[in-house]
């Protein structure tokens, strides 16, 4: 955040001194922005209750966590072959009213599984439906929300609204998986995904009541210009920024990991004999650590160089991933799981921050769909991985191939002179 330059006192034949630009808002206050918050807390809590409980459930209709690992990969996917072009696309378009349709979609999609449940018709290949629509929706909506923040909160105030986020996503995290498993297993199967389903419909909403124009004023033109060119305009952008692009890279090398650990916990759950509940107990504690992570996450960011904030995050993940393997119950499982999300809300406030406050407004969608092209792009690959280890060796040896991936990004990080170097975001924005 630039420091204001000091207003000095009036001079005679100058007239009155020129007042300070007045304060922006604090954030509870801005009404928006709350909207949208709690529609996305209200939606992420859905989400929490249904993804766990999603992969029980492949697990029990196929037997199989290879199966398991096919449906996490076609819920990631769409990112790979989408990104680009709806980056572009959400340039051009409303980007309020593609949340507002890829939600509706997405609470669609969520209804069915309860409804093929109560008709005894639901098969894995349903399943693999639901993930991959939930997929293609989630890029619409996911991209469009992030052009959309810098629009609802001030530039200065973006480290702090993604700690609220992450807060509200940690929280969701908390009680979601821990909910949706009692609730799966002592309730019915098909409660947590009926939850999802209004979870969705809150969050359209919530967006229907938000007054902000989620873009700026579009110079009218003739025609659109061809949407490649569109497209390589944002990744030209991207490319030029040696921070931005590193950290694409990273945080896909993180995404690879990350995609994979929820498989591989809920198999070495399993095989300890935890119950559908233990399990979502054991990812509400770790979700405990999300909640102080994204607690410090605004604060660590005005403390620590963006360096020292990136690489102490990425190596103390590294460095929990090995303690899996000789963790003797579910419950140091969820503590181990716990230190990992202290560390995730604090990278994300760092590197999301810095990213939106240098992209100008009308290349957001562009410029960060081909960042998550990439961010995104390595976890199919993770998941899918994870199922074929899983299923052919076993948690223990799934472990240390990821635990070793990790190892080799974090090396790669810490050799990055970008990464290591970055300016603070003032002397960045003026580059």
């Amino acid at each position: 955040m630039s420091v204001a330059e000091p207003v000095e006192v009036g001079k005679a034949g100058q007239g009155p001194p020129v007042p300070p630009p007045a304060a922006p808002p604090r954030l509870w206050r801005n009404r928006d922005f709350m909207l949208l918050w709690s529609g996305q807390t209200v939606s992420s809590l859905g989400s929490s209750m249904s993804g766990i409980v999603f992969t029980l459930l492949v697990l029990e209709i196929s037997g199989s966590p290879a199966a398991a690992g096919i449906a996490g990969a076609l819920g990631s996917l769409p990112y790979i072959f989408l990104s680009l072009p709806v980056g572009a696309l959400i340039d051009r378009w409303d980007r309020k009213r593609v949340m507002i349709l890829a939600d509706t979609g997405r609470a669609l999609s969520a209804a069915t599984i309860p409804i093929a449940m109560l008709l005894g018709v639901l098969t894995i290949w349903q399943l693999y439906a639901n993930a991959l629509i939930e997929g293609i929706l989630y890029v619409f909506f996911n991209i469009a929300e992030v052009a959309a923040v810098p629009r609802v909160v001030p530039r200065a105030q973006l480290p702090s609204a993604t700690a609220q986020n992450q807060a509200a996503d940690a929280t969701a995290g908390l009680l979601g998986p821990g909910l949706g498993g009692t609730l799966y297993q002592s309730v019915g199967h098909a409660f947590p995904f009926f939850f999802d389903a209004v979870s969705f419909s809150l969050s359209v909403v919530s967006l229907l009541f938000i007054k902000t124009n989620f873009q700026k004023d579009r110079s009218p033109s003739p025609r659109e210009r061809h949407l490649i060119a569109e497209i390589k305009e944002g990744v030209a952008w991207l490319w030029h920024q040696p921070v931005v692009r590193f950290m694409s890279f990273l945080t896909g090398g993180l995404n690879f990991t990350n995609g994979a650990s929820g498989l591989v916990l809920i198999v070495l759950a399993k095989s300890m004999g935890a119950s559908e509940s233990n399990i979502g107990a054991m990812f509400s504690i770790g979700a405990i650590g999300g909640i102080l992570g994204s607690v410090v996450g605004g604060a660590l960011a005005k403390r620590f160089t963006f360096g020292q904030a990136i690489l102490g995050t990425v190596w103390f993940g590294t460095l929990l991933w090995p303690l899996y393997a000789f963790a003797p119950n579910i419950w140091v499982l969820g503590a181990i799981l716990s230190l990992g999300f202290l560390t995730q809300p604090i990278y994300n406030v760092v590197q999301y921050s810095y990213r939106l406050a240098l992209i100008p407004d009308e290349l957001q969608g562009r410029v960060n769909s081909s960042f998550r092209l990439v961010a995104f792009g390595f976890q199919p690959l993770g998941v899918s991985l994870a199922g074929v280890l899983l299923q052919v060796f076993g948690p223990v040896p799934a472990i240390a191939v990821f635990s070793a991936w990790r190892i080799m990004i974090s090396l790669l990080a810490t050799l990055n002179r970008d990464v290591r170097n970055a300016p603070p975001l003032e002397e960045a924005q003026n580059a």
